[in-house]
């Protein structure tokens, strides 16, 4: 964490390098060396990687046809007031567990009313492991993503998994039915929410500005208010 000005800033971003746990059928992260300080006087590097992976972040057009792409998206919604929902307990009883509408109701009723325009990041403390159990781990409900999106207004979901719907869900609901086709951006494999308070912290989310790319690595940051 680093101080800046009134705010601490809470790195949200998972190193990615050749250890990094991907969804299964992503390719693996290649990295050439181009040219070196010792022959060349520069070090430069060519790195091969699918759009989705490490932490990253997932444009509209990830799942809705003719939606916007990660340069479609405007700056001003890359910057946005950021709740936090600490899932852990559910989490830890139960590693299929989902958002619902009753526990964003008792995250309003501690912290009140999720604002509009606002970024919702889901903590679950949940470490995917490479292994036969990768793909169960919590996510957002169905019926509390729709809550968020067309009540609450949010503009982006996170989560720390590899994914805003549960792992079980095979279909994606959420990210078919719910958020993309809206317009509503996610950034998944977040890390170091625990540092982040329930309100009054800021999401940055520093994603390269690419023609037509569903998706792409990130770097997620939190701006926390100094108390």
């Amino acid at each position: 964490m680093t101080a800046l000005g009134p705010f601490r800033v809470v790195d949200l971003t998972r190193t990615l390098d050749d250890t990094a746990v991907l969804w299964p059928g992503t390719g693996p992260i290649a990295a050439e060396t181009l040219e070196s300080i010792e022959k060349d006087g520069s070090y430069a590097r060519r790195v091969t990687l699918d759009e989705h992976s490490g932490t990253h972040f997932d444009a509209p057009s990830h799942f809705a046809l003719g939606a916007g792409h990660v340069g479609d998206v405007p700056a001003d919604q890359l910057v946005r007031p950021l709740h936090v929902i600490d899932f852990t307990e559910h989490a830890r009883l139960d590693l299929d567990a989902e958002l619902s509408v009753a526990a964003v109701e008792a995250y309003e009723a501690a912290h009140g009313r999720i604002a509009v325009g606002s970024a919702v990041f889901l903590r679950t403390d949940v470490q995917a492991e490479p292994g036969p159990d990768l793909l169960r781990f919590p996510g957002f409900g169905v019926v509390a993503a729709r809550m968020l999106v067309e009540e609450r207004g949010v503009v982006g979901l996170g989560i720390d998994t590899l994914g805003v719907d549960p792992g079980r869900a095979k279909d994606f609901p959420v990210h078919r039915d719910v958020t993309l086709p809206r317009g509503v951006w996610h950034v998944e494999n977040l890390t170091n929410l625990a540092s982040v308070p329930p309100v009054g912290a800021w999401a940055v989310v520093g994603v390269p500005r690419i023609a037509e790319a569903s998706g792409f690595p990130a770097r997620v940051l939190a701006l926390v208010p100094q108390s």
